[in-house]
């Protein structure tokens, strides 16, 4: 017995270590990334590059880490992702969002949605409605496809490509209304649009007569934690009046990422100099 107590205290401080660095080389890849090279990753977290390389293959066995087929190059894994969007649930998102939720209704005047995504689904978490005699008809739990919802292309734009892919092949590109991308290389090409304003707009691809302008929520996590839309009659959320209304979604998705912890500059400098973009857009 005491020989196995010796064992244990000998053997606990380098499991700590070992956990340290792991933790270490996800913080290094969150930071510096989006790739990094195994020499990149040994020099950061000043490791022998044989010791970076079992640490790394031990995550990328369990998700955490991939390996980019294209440069050889590696990057967080899509297991985080995952774990971050079962993690929703536990932290109250709804919670915490509803001030931002009906800030960005007071402003718009329409209904305000939040949702998260979901292997290519978007799942809807919560929503505050206007005191409208024509509104949106939603319902907390429901899901829709990614690929023709706001908040869904505004969480796809900054997914790998890959998963992209992915859920297009699992769940198909089906065509709902006249208005709906139906081919992979339409859905890239709107993604890269998103990526660039800041905001996704659903002009009736999901359903007619109704359009959405959503933005990523974001937290600790490289992939975004959620999106906030504002969904409306069409005849309302009008193409010259789609300006204003990103302004306020986006403005309201950047408050509840710094909220939820996010400083990175998607959501404070780049999101700022979107607004001002989107401001002067629509002026």
């Amino acid at each position: 017995m005491p020989h196995n107590k010796t064992k244990q205290a000998s053997e606990s401080p380098y499991q700590i270590q070992v956990l340290d660095r792991a933790l270490g080389a996800l913080e290094t890849l969150a930071h510096r990334g989006p790739d990094l090279s195994l020499t990149q990753l040994s020099e950061a977290l000043e490791l022998h590059k044989s010791t970076a390389h079992r640490l790394i293959r031990v995550l990328e066995r369990h998700r955490l880490v991939e390996k980019n087929t294209n440069n050889g190059k590696y990057r967080l894994g899509l297991k985080l992702f995952e774990l971050g969007t079962r993690a929703v649930s536990q932290l109250d998102l709804r919670e915490r969002a509803r001030p931002f939720l009906e800030k960005v209704m007071l402003s718009t005047g329409e209904t305000v949605h939040l949702c998260v995504y979901d292997e290519g689904e978007v799942v809807y978490v919560d929503k505050m409605e206007p005191a409208r005699s024509v509104r949106m008809a939603s319902t907390v739990g429901r899901r829709n496809p990614a690929y023709c919802t706001a908040v869904g292309k505004a969480m796809m734009a900054h997914l790998p490509q890959d998963e992209v892919e992915a859920a297009a092949q699992r769940h198909g590109m089906k065509r709902l209304t006249r208005n709906t991308i139906c081919t992979l290389l339409e859905l890239q090409a709107e993604l890269a649009k998103v990526r660039a304003q800041g905001y996704a707009v659903d002009n009736e691809e999901n359903e007619e007569g109704l359009s959405c302008v959503g933005a990523a929520v974001w937290g600790f996590s490289p992939y975004p934690l959620a999106a906030i839309s504002v969904s409306g009659p069409t005849f309302r959320v009008t193409s010259d009046k789609i300006p204003l209304v990103a302004q306020a979604v986006m403005a309201g998705a950047a408050e509840l990422s710094r909220e939820l912890g996010h400083q990175d500059a998607m959501a404070e400098g780049e999101g700022g100099s979107r607004l001002t973009e989107a401001h002067s857009t629509q002026v």
